[in-house]
């Protein structure tokens, strides 16, 4: 396919289709991995699930998540917040001092994604069961 911009022929090609995800994982496993280790363990799925309703400060995020410690909590906020994916505000009209934390646009790029997972686990999550009873039991 070609066409004329200017007078001068130009070559346009077709839309590149992706790689299937296996065969990309594979090729840039290098440049995936670093991502996935910031983004994909329980508690930032789940803490930016939790900002993407709305700002919450550290206790409400506490209460809704529960299990997680006050030091994890701490950390995965500050891992977020170094990746660009939630923002801190410390909030100077309450008293005390009060921060708030608030997912930002990249973050916020995350929810389709997670909204896929939530979904999956929700459909898949009684066969997982399933599979690891069963395992259990072959195993005992």
């Amino acid at each position: 396919m070609s066409a004329v911009i200017e007078d001068l022929p130009v070559k346009v090609s077709p839309p590149r289709r992706p790689k299937p995800v296996s065969v990309e994982a594979l090729i840039d496993v290098q440049k995936a991995r670093p991502v996935l280790e910031q983004i994909a363990n329980k508690w930032s799925v789940l803490i930016l699930t939790v900002l993407c309703t709305r700002p919450s400060r550290f206790n409400e995020i506490m209460r809704r998540l529960d299990g997680i410690t006050h030091k994890a909590l701490a950390d995965a906020l500050k891992r977020l917040e170094r990746n660009g994916l939630i923002r801190r505000e410390v909030l100077t009209t309450t008293t005390p001092v009060g921060v708030e934390y608030t997912i930002t646009a990249l973050g916020h790029s995350l929810r389709q994604p997670f909204e896929a997972l939530y979904e999956w686990s929700m459909t898949y999550g009684p066969e997982l069961e399933r599979a690891q009873d069963e395992y259990d039991r072959v195993r005992d």
